[in-house]
């Protein structure tokens, strides 16, 4: 009989230990990434101390976390980074290569433009404009988890039925498909009213997204979370808060004549961009979700390495003779396919793993966050869907990692630029581009970079290393045929006596050239 009195009372004891168990077992971590646009790799303090800009705020998330060095995008373009992010996949497989998302035709199937005027030497690429629903996504995998999901900024992957609300996320602000804020930075913006984003005299477009993310963390406290806080910052149109151009014009007084960072609506644009990380931030410390809180901080391609020259660039502003920015000593920028074109800025903050105030020169690259997460964070994902990308678990945890060849292809050409078709492919620390049919026979022409001895790219050294030039060029035909990208052939109207229209609509040369094609190439945003 005691030993029956005894099994009877064990049981509730079981059960009153299993619920303490349940309350304190560790529930799974919150997410936020955040994406910057256009921000270079030498706009932070954390990559580039003696940076023009400010950004104390995201220094501080460097001394939390971990900071890579040499983080890739998978191409020098908006759009394309996204979709690699929320996939894992690269651009090329997806075929969307070009920011043109905002346009209103819909394409999903990749190809190459049919026609080129004599002065193009290659038909380049025709980008899908929507990324498909069909593509399993990061959100998706967190909802499936249990995860509230939501998006806050730039999307710039198509509007509905291709929105955030389509592709995994709960909750989409401020809803918007265009490749930057409406109209401008500052209210009043020019969002469709059925937004209904109304706002306050002078409201800045990043304040109000952190508004937002911040009223969603707040009610999500309890539960676990995946936030994109995807900036529109500090993507054109060029305006900033007044105030903070007047600081940095002041500051840029000071400078040489001639410094590569001297942009005062830039550092007004960056420091806006800071501020709001930094209202994150002090959000997680004040709910005390800071150590249940995973943090990226990420950037879509290249900080924009020429002049605006435009109307939202204008005289008032007085930045029409001053380049938006510099990248180095990475050699050129958005929309190219040298490293100041994909080379971002990168920290990881996961707690209990990453080590604080830590840096590593591990090479991951945007199409490696997903099967990441899906690893660290045991996420689903349908067997169907199988990842260009590799998990950098062990660089997380200060292991060494080798991710293997890893490529960008950008098969478009961006005067404004300075971009070109091209793909390359970096192994180690030899990097190999293939400008497509370049030559003046329209042959495709090879640059070799060592970049531990050439950061900036100033060397070719492909004549002297042949051997090493068809290793990474076979490398580079794999890629594009296991991916199926749209290979910019060649332009058979293509005329070199044919000279582009002069300002005054009329041609130079032996043979008139035609308009340019709007097709043949990307809009850069």
């Amino acid at each position: 009989m005691p030993r029956l009195r005894f099994r009877y009372l064990a049981v509730p004891l079981l059960i009153v230990a299993a619920a303490a168990f349940a309350a304190v077992a560790p529930r799974s971590p919150n997410v936020i990434f955040i994406l910057a646009d256009d921000l270079g790799w030498s706009d932070t303090t954390f990559n580039a101390p003696n940076a023009f800009y400010e950004t104390p705020r995201i220094q501080r998330l460097a001394q939390r976390g971990l900071r890579f060095t040499q983080a890739y995008a998978a191409n020098p373009l908006c759009s394309p980074t996204r979709a690699s992010i929320l996939t894992g996949l690269y651009p090329a497989r997806i075929g969307l290569t070009a920011p043109n998302a905002h346009l209103p035709q819909v394409v999903l199937e990749k190809s190459h433009v049919a026609k080129a005027g004599p002065t193009a030497k290659v038909l380049v690429a025709q980008s899908v404009t929507r990324l498909d629903t069909s593509y399993y996504t990061l959100a998706e995998a967190f909802k499936a988890e249990g995860y509230a999901t939501a998006h806050f900024g730039k999307w710039h992957l198509g509007p509905e039925p291709y929105s955030p609300l389509q592709q995994g996320f709960d909750v989409d602000f401020p809803h918007w498909p265009g490749p930057g804020p409406a109209g401008s930075y500052v209210a009043p913006w020019k969002f469709p009213p059925a937004l209904k984003v109304a706002s306050q005299p002078g409201e800045h477009i990043e304040d109000r997204l952190a508004d937002e993310a911040i009223k969603f963390i707040t009610a999500h406290r309890d539960t676990p979370f995946y936030l994109n806080y995807w900036a529109f910052s500090v993507h054109a149109p060029y305006d900033a808060k007044p105030a903070l151009i007047e600081k940095y014009r002041a500051k840029a007084a000071k400078l040489p004549p001639g410094s590569p960072q001297r942009n005062p609506v830039y550092g007004a644009m960056v420091q806006s961009l800071d501020d709001n990380v930094g209202r994150l931030l002090d959000t997680l410390d004040a709910l005390k979700l800071t150590e249940q809180t995973i943090i990226v901080f990420f950037s879509d391609n290249g900080g924009v390495h020429w002049t605006a020259g435009t109307a939202e660039a204008s005289a008032a502003l007085g930045i029409t003779d001053i380049p938006i920015t510099s990248n180095a000593p990475l050699r050129g920028g958005k929309a190219t396919t040298y490293e100041g074109g994909t080379r971002e800025p990168c920290i990881i903050v996961w707690p209990g793993i990453t080590k604080a105030a830590a840096a590593t020169d591990t090479i991951i690259q945007s199409i490696d966050f997903f099967p990441t997460f899906a690893e660290l964070l045991k996420l689903k994902v349908p067997a169907t869907h199988t990842f260009d990308g590799r998990s950098f678990a062990p660089a997380l945890r200060g292991a060494t990692h080798d991710r293997g060849p890893t490529f960008v292809h950008f098969p478009h050409t961006t005067p404004a630029s300075g971009g070109l078709a091209s793909t390359w492919v970096r192994v180690g620390d030899w990097k190999l581009i293939r400008f497509y049919c370049l030559a003046d026979d329209q042959s495709d022409v090879l640059e070799l970079y060592n970049l531990r001895d050439d950061l900036s790219e100033t060397k070719n050294l492909s004549a002297q290393n042949p051997a090493k030039v068809a290793e990474l060029n076979a490398l580079i035909s794999g890629f594009l045929r296991d991916t199926a990208a749209v290979v910019p052939p060649r332009n058979p109207d293509y005329d070199p006596s044919a000279k582009a229209a002069a300002p005054n609509g009329k041609a130079k040369g032996k043979a008139k050239a035609k308009a340019a094609d709007p097709k043949n190439a990307p809009i850069l945003d």
